[in-house]
């Protein structure tokens, strides 16, 4: 153990951090230019395959910078597709962000450390740094952004130089340390754990802005929300969001199991896509679309008496024409993703003859991820946590997301030695209540397997990091 980790999990002051030197390099989860033709010709892409676990050398930090040593972390879609190298190689987004100049020359380089959450105890700031100390606590945006493009002045989501930390930059949260701009820092809750804490930023901003922000789908009162993939770490949130705004949430899920959590999380209404006949055969059929839409549209009218008005949709291929049939007249169909695959197929006629909408969205801007933390600080937002691993076997937990086998989001203990640490207002945590803050976690839902060592086909694998 380095001497800051020792420093930190001592309890030391934030003068004593300042004052403990850092270690030349540190363990994080990463890839290899190397690796990037790995799954040419090959169906299975097992992200256990591509992802390594081991030491790297600690960057230099940029003036605007600060160094964040991770307690905890969460898997997010864009590892996988990180991992298995696809939509294209991750490492032709740092060599284009190193292009640029500056110290952003440091992020092209032959390994990618990934992850796009975390939660963590700030141990440097760079000289620029005015709002923040050592020993802060503080989760990270996933969104960096140039504070002197003038885009990013109306919009942080709108400028060109917007970035995904961890997953279009280097030195991202699944790892000991990383390096992020001070744009990207709020708070952390202080009623949260580390692990809770650290799944949160990514999909909770993003489901904030596709449903409340009017960047968004503008939802209000009375709104019926038809949610893909309901209990999923965008999904959960969004069943949240639309409950507290005082909309009708319609949570469609793949199994019992999920069905059962959906419940817990308060979603009115609960569909199992087996009842419409919508199994895992991939993208439906054009004549098959429409069928699957009618059922669908049929069950949401028996049961929430009308036509969705919004359709939160991340899946993409596999449902987004059933979206855009489903969606009431001038309905809104908000899209942020598409695990299923990218290519989307819809009959234009239901669009443009029913004034429907399809919008964009991604990420959440900083004052937009501001609001919806204040919403955890409330207690009208909880964490969607299920499943924690250990850094030394973040490649199944990815695998475990890449299979769609998780329920809300899978956390990753980096340098905290244990799950439950991190709470500074117990007073708080106990008036919302423990059951309330892990809907997705006890019995009857699935956990992660003990710690062990995972081999990873590389040989550089470490163990967990023990107290």
């Amino acid at each position: 153990m380095d001497p800051m980790a020792e420093a930190l999990l001592g309890g030391a002051t934030p003068e004593q951090l300042a004052r403990t030197p850092l270690p030349e390099e540190y363990v994080a989860a990463h890839l290899r230019v190397e690796d990037v033709e790995m799954f040419t010709g090959i169906d299975d892409k097992d992200v256990r395959k591509s992802l390594r676990v081991g030491a790297v050398p600690m960057p230099e930090l940029a003036p605007d910078e600060v160094l964040v040593a991770v307690m905890a972390s969460s898997i997010n879609y864009n590892t996988v597709w990180s991992a298995i190298f696809e939509p294209l190689p991750t490492f032709s987004f740092l060599k284009r962000f190193g292009a640029t100049g500056g110290f952003a020359g440091r992020h092209d380089l032959p390994y990618h450390v990934l992850g796009s959450d975390g939660a963590g105890v700030i141990v440097r700031v760079g000289s620029g740094v005015r709002r923040w100390r050592v020993g802060d606590h503080v989760v990270m945006s996933p969104v960096q952004v140039d504070d002197q493009e003038p885009g990013t002045h109306g919009d942080g989501m709108l400028g060109a130089e917007q970035r995904v930390w961890g997953f279009e930059t280097n030195f991202g949260g699944l790892a000991e340390y990383t390096v992020v701009r001070a744009s990207q820092l709020v708070p952390k809750p202080a009623h949260l754990t580390w692990e809770e804490a650290a799944c949160i930023t990514l999909c909770a901003g993003t489901a904030y802005r596709m449903l409340v922000s009017r960047q968004g789908a503008c939802m209000k009162q009375g709104d019926i929300v038809l949610i893909w993939g309901a209990t999923g770490g965008l999904g959960a949130f969004a069943v949240q969001m639309v409950k507290n705004g005082g909309g009708i949430p319609v949570g469609v899920v793949g199994s019992e199991t999920k069905a059962r959590a959906l419940e817990r999380l308060g979603c009115d209404i609960v569909i199992n896509r087996n009842e419409i006949g919508m199994g895992e055969d991939g993208p439906p059929s054009p004549e098959r679309t429409i069928e699957l839409g009618r059922r669908l549209g049929k069950v949401i009218r028996e049961r929430a008496g009308g036509d969705p008005h919004i359709v939160f949709d991340y899946i993409g291929q596999a449902t987004f024409g059933i979206s855009v049939f489903v969606a009431r007249r001038g309905g809104v169909v908000v899209t942020c993703g598409s695990s299923t695959g990218y290519q989307h197929h819809f009959d234009n006629r239901y669009l443009w003859m029913n004034l429907k909408r399809i919008v964009g969205s991604h990420a959440a801007n900083l004052q937009e991820l501001w609001e919806c933390l204040r919403l955890f600080d409330l207690g009208m937002l909880v964490p969607t946590l299920s499943t924690v691993y250990p850094l030394a076997e973040v490649a199944e937990a990815t695998r475990l997301v890449q299979t769609n086998g998780h329920l809300g989001k899978v956390g990753v203990l980096c340098m905290a030695p244990e799950a439950g640490l991190g709470v500074t207002d117990p007073g708080l945590r106990a008036r919302i209540g423990e059951e309330r803050l892990n809907p997705l976690r006890g019995p009857g839902f699935p956990a992660a397997p003990a710690p062990g060592a995972l081999a990873n086909g590389h040989g550089d694998l470490v163990s967990a990091r023990k107290a």
